[in-house]
């Protein structure tokens, strides 16, 4: 298959559920979780310079512009790690044109900054990748993907099954890479959370090394249709690690909307 401008796989009949992955990965990610989200119109998107998806320029405002011209309006959008950040972005920017949120192992600014007592990624290690991407992009893809299993139970099959989807498709842009690992470091959008009135699950893993169950107490709940639920066996993937348990309490929000 030829990249295109964005590739989008839609399937399904229902009401339309965008799902978003995490960085180094594409959309086959979902692949295990399409026959029991068949209840919905479920459009699998791989980000911009990721899997088929030719890359875009500019920000994250400019990849959120770049989805939303082709993805269909009052949407759920669900976002994992660096996908959560841009539907979180897409809902602030375009609050009549998201409906819901659903974020996964996923926070608004992902850097640790000790001094605010807010837990993340060291920033050493988000330069430790940024530089070996420059020497060798699968290696470094593939050492990513180690630190999102860590804490997992399952971590050489989440392994197996992470390099098995990313080397289904093409290897991301090099360009697309370090977009988004400047994205994990630089953007923050801790202040604007209470701009989100858009009913939010936020699901987190007990276990993730990238981004800490601490993170819930920080991002107050402004209103009552947000909900965060932890999986207390589950690290950065829940989805993969614990898919059942994950699907119930996907499945479960999603009949209140």
């Amino acid at each position: 298959m030829t990249h295109s401008a964005l590739h989008i796989e839609s399937i399904g009949e229902g009401r339309d559920l965008i799902m978003l992955h995490g960085w180094g990965m594409n959309s086959a990610v979902f692949a295990p979780l399409q026959q029991q989200l068949d209840g919905f119109r479920v459009h699998y998107v791989d980000l911009p310079g990721f899997g088929h998806s030719l890359p875009v320029a500019g920000d994250i405002n400019a990849w959120v512009e770049h989805l939303i011209k082709q993805l269909p309006t009052n949407a759920i959008w669900f976002g994992w790690s660096l996908g959560g950040l841009v539907a979180t972005q897409a809902a602030l920017s375009h609050p009549d044109k998201v409906a819901g949120l659903i974020t996964v192992a996923s926070s608004p600014y992902f850097v640790a900054n000790p001094e605010q007592s807010w837990p993340g990624i060291a920033p050493n290690v988000l330069a430790m990748f940024a530089k070996q991407l420059d020497v060798d992009v699968k290696t470094t893809i593939e050492r990513f993907l180690a630190i999102q299993a860590m804490g997992s139970q399952h971590a050489k099959q989440d392994i197996k099954m992470f390099k098995q989807q990313v080397l289904s498709r093409p290897l991301p842009h090099k360009s697309a890479l370090a977009q988004g690992l400047e994205f994990l470091e630089h953007v923050d959008l801790r202040g604007q959370l209470r701009n989100i009135n858009q009913p939010w699950l936020r699901i987190w893993g007990r276990l993730d090394g990238l981004v800490p169950r601490h993170l819930p107490p920080k991002m107050p709940v402004h209103h009552d249709a947000i909900c965060d639920v932890i999986m207390k066996q589950a690290s950065h993937a829940p989805f993969v690690s614990h898919q059942q348990e994950f699907v119930d309490v996907l499945l479960e929000w999603l009949k209140k909307l």
